[in-house]
């Protein structure tokens, strides 16, 4: 049984241009998306095990209360693969 969905080149592709073209807009380079996926993973990792291949972090820019109408905001879909880090039991 297979949990995890592979994408096509194609869509992979799409994808990091849709992003590339949203993190222009809010004036965020991908190398600054880069720098915030990496300290989310490691500050996440702290607590759980994630599955570091199939996350996804966007910056993109919503409706908001700015002059131009929009603000930037950070969606994060971070697979959980296990909620126990170094022997602990989290709650």
């Amino acid at each position: 049984m297979r949990f995890f969905k592979r994408r096509s080149s194609c869509q992979v592709a799409r994808d990091r241009l849709k992003i590339l073209l949203i993190t222009d807009r809010v004036n965020c380079s991908p190398e600054m998306v880069e720098l915030i996926k990496k300290d989310i993973t490691r500050v996440i990792s702290k607590y759980v095990k994630i599955d570091t291949d199939n996350m996804e972090i966007q910056i993109c820019a919503k409706k908001g209360s700015s002059r131009s109408g929009k603000a930037p905001v950070l969606y994060a879909n971070i697979p959980i693969l296990d909620l126990q880090k170094q022997g602990r039991q989290l709650l």
